[in-house]
């Protein structure tokens, strides 16, 4: 089921043009005074339908012309793929009367717009009316899956060898941020080393347990793409006065907490400074499958659900998973992986999906995956990174699944988050589209998956 909502329904986005390039006054039967100095127009396109339509897009260029006079000018529509091939360019010779008037904008005779995302600018005697994308009947976009014949069986032996490490989960208690209601915890866990062999590597995370004694509901957090901005301070949030759940923060390998000294930290019994070892994640051991960067951090989330399995306080039947952007997939992964199936997920502009058309729409990674691909041809890439594609694992999912997506993104295209979304199997899924979001989260986001988990939350 398709959810469209957006933040910023009725906002209109006010251009001025100049009227350069004017024709000027229309002609008419009786002489019209032309203003000495013409006043400028005001352009906008107002949003319809959230820029989501289920077939070709009907829109209206809106132009207030403040002179007591007609004009003569050029509207221009050039629609274009995501992946930046034109489509159609639409032009029409109109006249512009006084006061506020409508450009009609409709899709020429014989041409029909397929599933997907478009780019649309609109302009006025060459002056942006406004630029923005659009989708077309997203749900039925069609992002095949491209696993490897050993797709199932590579995750499942990576699983495998994971349940095989001794944990060792060790709790510190973080006084300053527990409360009556919950202790707040860091947390240290052994994962799965950097490939087949070697020593385990430990990750670290903040966890919340309730204190009544009960089995709670489990909210799994995990974060986007760190900052190299290592001054940046990770705490813990405080356990508050709310026992409704039982929360983990993760801090995957290299990243946040693993990635920060003990003064950017809340004090935790002196662990010491904390480094980065892997560089630039995407990059790190790209090409080997079995010691590649995310085959461990997808491995970590799965080691920490494990983990609040093991805490008495902890509903293992009501397991759930929230993040953006990297958290987005990892939200993905931990649901396609986990032993203990999840029954909600929320990944909001998800990171790491459908890779050779993601290649095809923005730089980054892809730039990254490039330049370090060594002698394998492009072929041989997608194919690694097959292994690590969310639309992918999202054959896995069997739990209810919301999802976000900003039509503006250019870090994770909307193209990227539906992909995954088109392949769940499951029916118990929404999708939401912000025309105005770049790659952010929306206002009222936690809200919204909040209240979706409650309410899964009572299903048996």
């Amino acid at each position: 089921m398709l959810k469209r909502v957006s933040l910023l329904m009725a906002a209109v986005l006010f251009v001025t043009a100049v009227t350069a390039g004017c024709n000027g006054p229309s002609g008419t039967d009786d002489a019209e005074e032309i203003p000495a100095d013409l006043q400028k127009l005001q352009l906008s396109v107002p949003i319809v339908q959230d820029w989501i339509f289920s077939g070709n897009p009907k829109f209206a260029i809106h132009i207030n012309n403040p002179n007591s006079v007609t004009l003569d000018a050029k509207a221009k529509v050039v629609i274009k793929t995501d992946k930046q091939v034109e489509v159609v360019t639409i032009t029409k010779d109109v006249k512009v009367p006084s006061g506020e008037s409508d450009v009609d904008i409709t899709m020429p005779d014989g041409v029909t717009l397929d599933p997907g995302f478009y780019r649309a600018s609109c302009t006025v005697d060459g002056r942006s009316a406004r630029a923005f994308v659009f989708g077309i009947n997203p749900l039925a976009i069609v992002s095949a899956p491209d696993k490897q014949p050993d797709f199932d069986s590579f995750w499942e032996s990576s699983v495998e060898q994971l349940e095989a490490i001794q944990m060792n989960a060790t709790l510190t208690e973080l006084p300053s941020r527990s409360s009556s209601a919950r202790k707040a915890y860091f947390v240290e866990l052994q994962s799965v080393p950097d490939g087949l062999t070697g020593d385990p590597v430990t990750v670290r995370g903040y966890y919340l347990e309730p204190q009544d004694g009960k089995a709670h509901p489990v909210i799994m957090h995990f974060f986007g793409y760190d900052s190299q901005n290592t001054k940046s301070i990770v705490s813990c949030p405080s356990g508050g006065s709310d026992a409704t759940y039982a929360e983990f923060y993760l801090s995957h390998r290299g990243q946040y907490i693993n990635n920060r000294k003990a003064e950017y930290r809340d004090p935790d019994d002196g662990k010491g400074d904390l480094t980065n070892i892997y560089g630039d994640w995407f990059a790190f051991n790209f090409g080997n499958r079995d010691g590649y960067y995310y085959r461990g951090a997808f491995l970590d989330c799965v080691q920490a659900i494990r983990f609040m399995a093991t805490r008495p306080t902890s509903d293992v039947n009501n397991i759930f998973a929230e993040g953006s952007s990297q958290g987005g997939a990892l939200s993905y992964a931990a649901a396609a992986l986990s032993p203990y199936p999840l029954k909600a997920i929320a990944p909001c502009v998800a990171f790491l999906g459908d890779y050779p058309d993601y290649f095809d729409i923005v730089s980054w990674p892809g730039d990254v995956a490039k330049a370090n691909k060594g002698s394998m041809t492009d072929e041989q890439m997608y194919a690694f990174l097959s292994y690590f594609d969310t639309k992918n694992l999202a054959t896995r999912i069997h739990c209810s699944v919301i999802a976000c997506s900003g039509l503006l993104d250019e870090t994770c295209p909307p193209h990227t988050n539906t992909a995954p979304f088109n392949n769940l199997p499951g029916t118990d899924k929404m999708m939401y589209y912000y025309p105005n979001l770049h790659h952010e989260i929306p206002n009222g986001w936690q809200a919204k998956y909040m209240a979706f988990f409650k309410e899964r939350t009572a299903r048996q």
